[in-house]
């Protein structure tokens, strides 16, 4: 009966030490597919997305490279896990198009208060008094920022494909910008080192940019360089406009991590994280920042990420305990 007894208790003991094991790494001998932007700066909240499922015991893979169109058709359709760099509302039309909510999970703020706009240097903006890009209409004032000879301002733009293509286009359109301004698009980290460059020069510059990103710590706006307002009569203004009351054409974004809805379905413990983790945007750009000045190789920007979490790392911990507990209601249910 002794030995009954306790072959009962080992059992139980292994049973219970197997469950702690499982609800520890809910994620053991799952496969994770991260996708990520060509925008090497994305790559630090990827990664740290990617670092923290692994604490879960996830076998995520290495990240695969996509545009933005690439990778919310792939996670819609399974072929990737997840993305870390849903803007919301200008990639709204990106998610909706992919499948919505149907087919991804998205909860939580993973990063917020993105803002992007028009800027030109201040230099430039003080002497001809410009605030807005509607100014730009004035074909002498356009030509301050021309740079091809073509007598029309060059726009720093966005890459093909990018959500803010198509905004900047739709501006130029709506404001009767197309005849004096040229949206100048390509390699976008490579027209912003010449566009440093121009100012650096003593040369007016004008510019789309976004935060978070190294750019606004190189030319500081309000020290160097000034946001434009656009028109007034902006159709859309009262969804753009500011509570400062300006309005630069662009409303505050905010960032999201969206994940196959069916992945999410079977992986709490992953849901509960994605839902809960979030990332101060000036930890972005000071990161971007790093990158900016030559720590751009991929074992620097692991270097960041690993420094973050050790940074952060009460705050990790109660992450990856909900994540887990997340995971043994689920099995308890």
């Amino acid at each position: 009966m002794k030995q009954i007894t306790k072959g009962l208790t080992l059992s139980a003991l292994l049973l219970s030490s197997l469950a702690m094991a499982s609800t520890a790494l809910p994620g053991e001998g799952v496969k994770v597919q991260p996708l990520q932007s060509s925008l090497p700066e994305e790559a630090f909240q990827s990664l740290l997305v990617s670092k923290l499922m692994g604490r879960l015991g996830y076998d995520v893979q290495p990240p695969q490279e996509v545009d933005y169109n690439v990778a919310y058709a792939s996670v819609a359709q399974g072929d990737g896990t997840f993305l870390a760099f849903n803007w919301i509302p200008l990639q709204d039309n990106k998610y909706e198009q992919a499948g919505g909510d149907k087919v991804f999970f998205r909860q939580g703020t993973y990063v917020a208060g993105a803002a992007q706009g028009y800027l030109i240097d201040k230099k430039t903006a003080a002497r001809y008094g410009i605030t807005n890009l509607g100014q730009l209409k004035d074909p002498k004032l356009a030509a301050l920022f021309d740079g091809d000879g073509d007598g029309k301002a060059d726009l720093v733009g966005c890459n093909p494909g990018w959500g803010c293509e198509g905004a900047i286009n739709h501006h130029l359109d709506e404001f009767g910008l197309t005849p004096t301004v040229t949206h100048k698009q390509g390699n976008y980290a490579a027209l912003i080192a010449d566009t440093l460059a121009r100012y650096q020069a003593g040369k007016p510059v004008l510019y789309y940019t976004w935060t978070p990103y190294w750019l606004s710590s190189e030319l500081v706006p309000g020290k160097d360089v000034v946001w434009l307002e656009v028109p007034a009569d902006a159709p859309d203004g009262d969804k753009t406009r500011l509570p400062s009351g300006k309005n630069y054409g662009f409303a505050v974004n905010t960032m999201h991590i969206v994940a196959n809805k069916a992945f999410t379905d079977a992986n709490p413990a992953a849901a509960k994280l994605f839902a809960i983790v979030k990332l101060p945007l000036n930890d972005i750009n000071i990161q971007n920042g790093l990158m900016n000045k030559g720590q751009n190789k991929p074992a620097d920007v692991e270097r960041h990420a690993d420094a973050w979490l050790k940074g952060h790392q009460a705050l990790v911990n109660d992450w990856l305990t909900q994540a887990r507990a997340a995971a043994q209601d689920n099995s308890a249910g």
